[in-house]
């Protein structure tokens, strides 16, 4: 049987975290074989807006060199957006003033200004250019550079890390941590979207109200996606009506030709949340390897690649 095929290491989680750990480590010429609960298409990072910027991951200053490692990489795969599912998009950072982006992002995005009163007159922003990636056709395209290099993905629920027969196991189970590992310090923060026809809208933006509700709009190909929410220890993955309608309201006051945009698709995600992110090696009970690639919360496409090298070099050593 494929299971029974041997492999140096398991990772377990098939998120936008668990197949760059798995591409970055096959790449290396490891033997690795992917666990993953669901198909690509029905993970939590397939419901991403994908839009790269560190929100809601700490500790900051690691999530920063994270970041930046995976800039790196995305600003490369933007020059075949096509078949990567990245480009490199413009729009602005609302209720933002420049001198707090900080140089940890200036030295690294040129680009970056003062938006005008014309591009966000709600307030202070900041206009940049920054990845954008559909994950739509990313996480797919991520699958199959995993497979040709070497890599295995197979379809399974893991109850128990001990029920792993890896010499060294790399758990990116996200979310899914807090039983299994088991963490309860990995907490659901849910995210609602609302997916419509786009009304020729070219650039993205970022904004959040007095009120401090979130409110985004980000160009995807053939639609336009509108955010959002982020509902602290929200366990439902039901679209909820009411903050459908909120979500496209505070859009529409942003730009208002979306209010009359056909609605496409409800999504709902839910970020896995920790105080810190867990980047560690430890050891199974028996003594195997284990790496631990969890709790990215809202920054999992942002970080991604940084970890990836992280968790690949601490599985490797």
């Amino acid at each position: 049987m494929e299971s029974e095929l041997p492999c140096d290491v398991l990772v377990i989680g098939g998120g936008v975290v668990g197949l760059t750990t798995a591409v970055v480590l096959a790449e290396r010429g490891v033997r690795v074989r992917l666990w993953a609960r669901d198909p690509v298409e029905r993970t939590t990072s397939a419901v991403a807006g994908g839009l790269w910027w560190p929100y809601r991951v700490e500790p900051v200053a690691s999530a920063r060199t994270w970041a930046l490692r995976s800039l790196d990489v995305y600003e490369a795969m933007a020059a075949r957006p096509e078949t990567t599912g990245v480009r490199m998009a413009e729009g602005v950072l609302g209720d933002t003033v420049l001198d707090d982006v900080g140089s940890w992002a200036a030295a690294r995005l040129p680009g970056l200004r003062r938006a005008t009163a014309g591009e966000y007159p709600a307030g202070p922003g900041v206009w940049a250019r920054l990845p954008l990636i559909d994950m739509s056709a990313h996480l797919p395209w991520l699958r199959e550079r995993f497979l040709a290099a070497g890599g295995a993905v197979e379809a399974r629920t893991v109850a128990d890390l001990a029920e792993t027969g890896a010499p060294v196991v790399v758990n990116c189970t996200g979310l899914g941590a807090r039983e299994l590992v088991p963490d309860p310090a990995v907490r659901p923060v849910r995210g609602q979207l609302v997916v419509v026809e786009n009304p020729g809208i070219r650039t993205w933006m970022v904004s959040t109200g007095a009120d401090g509700a979130l409110a985004y709009f980000l160009p995807q190909p053939g639609r336009l996606v509108l955010g959002g929410t982020a509902e602290e220890d929200a366990w439902s993955t039901e679209p909820d009506p009411a903050v459908a309608e909120a979500i496209v309201r505070r859009c529409a006051a942003l730009r208002p030709e979306i209010a009359g945009a056909r609605v496409l698709e409800h999504r709902v995600g839910l970020r896995p949340a920790r105080g810190a992110v867990r980047l560690e090696r430890t050891a199974l009970p028996d003594g195997r390897v284990l790496i631990h690639n969890y709790g990215h919360g809202g920054g999992g496409v942002t970080v991604a690649w940084g970890c990836a090298q992280e968790a690949a070099a601490l599985a490797t050593r």
